[in-house]
C-alpha cells in the first residue's frame, strides 16, 4: 500500500480554491453595505447598478465582444449567474425573512452536484452529498430563528435562484471560455448580459432611479468594483481551474462571513449556537472539495492580454445571510 503525498498540482489546487473562497467572503459584507449606505427597497436598481456599468467599463477595456456560438452562451451564463438570479433572490428576500432566504441559497452546492453529474459526468460521490447536508444545516444555525415564517411564491424563488446560481456555476465550468479570451473579457459578457436583462425589469417594478448622495456613490463603487467586479473575476477564475462543485461549496462562506461582518462591524451579537453553526459550514466547505488533484482541463498559460490587466468584474446580490 503507498501513500499518496501532496505535490505541486495539490498546492495549485489549494492555491486557487483559497483565492477563490474570498469571492464569498466578500460577497458577506454586501448586507452590511447595502443597509448602511444604499437607498432603501431598491434591490433591482442595486443589482443593475453593479451589473451593467461594470460589464460595460469591462467591454470598453478588453475590447473583447463575443462571436458566433458565443453571443447566445454568453446570453445564457449571464442570465443564470446574474439576471435571472439576483431577481429571485431578492424575491425570496422580500418575502421570506433572511434567515430562510440564506438557507434556501445554502442549496445550491447540492443543486451544482446534480446538474454537475449530468453536464459534466463528475460524480459526486457519499462525501460531496453528506459535505451538501452539513453545509444547509451549518448555515441554518448561523441564520435562521425561531419565528422564521415560510412564504410558497418566496419559497420557491429562493430554490428557483440557488437552481439558477447551481446551473450558471456548471454551465461555465462545461463551456470554459473561447481560447483567445482571457476570464475578465468572459466576466464583462456575463455582466453586461445580465443587466441588460435586469434593466427593465428594474424601470417596470421599481420605476425611475432614485436620487443618489455622497455615501450611496461610495456603496455602489464598492460593490460594483470590489463585490462585482474582482470576486466575480476570481469566481469565474476558478471555475475554469478546479471542479466546479468544489467551487460552489465555497458559496457556503458567505453567510458565515456576514454574520461576522455583523457582529464585528453593526455590532450584532452572536449567540453559542451561531458559532457552532460556522463551525460546521466550515466543516460543509471543506468536507465539499475534491480528495487530491482533480482531473480537469487546464490551460497551461493564459495568453497575455494587456488590455485585461486591470481588476475583473462581477455581480452578487445585496441580501444578509445569502450569497452572491
Amino acid at each position: 500500500m503507498t501513500t499518496r503525498t501532496a505535490g505541486p498540482a495539490d498546492a495549485s489546487v489549494a492555491g486557487t480554491l483559497a483565492l477563490t473562497a474570498l469571492t464569498p467572503i466578500v460577497w458577506g459584507s454586501t448586507y452590511a453595505v447595502t443597509t448602511e449606505f444604499l437607498p432603501p427597497d431598491r434591490p433591482l436598481f442595486t443589482a443593475l447598478m453593479r451589473a451593467l456599468p461594470a460589464g460595460l467599463a469591462l467591454l470598453a477595456l478588453t475590447r473583447v465582444l463575443p462571436r458566433g456560438r458565443w453571443i447566445g452562451r454568453a446570453a445564457v451564463l449571464g442570465i443564470l449567474n446574474i439576471g435571472a438570479f439576483f431577481p429571485l433572490l431578492f424575491l425570496a428576500a422580500y418575502r421570506l425573512p433572511g434567515g430562510v432566504a440564506g438557507v434556501l441559497g445554502a442549496v445550491a452546492p447540492v443543486f451544482a452536484l446534480v446538474i454537475a453529474t449530468v453536464a459534466l459526468s463528475e460524480k459526486p460521490g457519499g462525501r460531496r452529498l453528506l459535505a451538501g447536508v452539513v453545509g444547509v444545516v451549518g448555515v441554518a444555525l448561523v441564520v435562521l430563528r425561531a419565528n422564521a415564517q415560510l412564504d410558497t411564491v418566496g419559497v420557491l424563488a429562493g430554490l428557483a435562484g440557488a437552481a439558477s446560481m447551481a446551473a450558471g456555476t456548471v454551465l461555465t465550468k462545461k463551456w470554459g471560455r473561447p481560447d483567445d479570451v482571457g476570464p475578465l473579457a468572459m466576466t464583462g459578457w456575463q455582466l453586461t448580459a445580465g443587466g441588460v436583462f435586469i434593466a427593465p425589469l428594474a424601470l417596470l417594478v421599481e420605476g425611475a432611479p432614485p436620487a443618489l448622495d455622497a455615501e450611496a456613490v461610495g456603496g455602489y463603487l464598492y460593490l460594483g468594483v470590489v463585490g462585482t467586479a474582482v470576486a466575480y473575476w476570481l469566481w469565474f477564475r476558478g471555475i475554469a481551474r478546479v471542479p466546479a462543485t468544489s467551487v460552489a461549496f465555497l458559496g457556503l462562506l458567505s453567510p458565515v462571513s456576514a454574520a461576522m461582518i455583523g457582529w464585528v462591524a453593526l455590532g450584532q451579537a452572536l449567540t453559542a449556537l451561531q458559532v457552532l453553526g460556522m463551525v460546521i459550514a466550515l466543516g460543509g466547505t471543506l468536507l465539499g472539495q475534491a480528495v487530491g488533484a482533480p482531473k480537469v482541463a487546464v490551460r497551461p498559460v493564459e495568453p497575455p492580454v494587456s488590455a485585461e490587466s486591470g481588476s475583473g468584474a462581477a455581480l452578487t446580490a445585496g441580501i444578509a445571510a445569502n450569497r452572491p
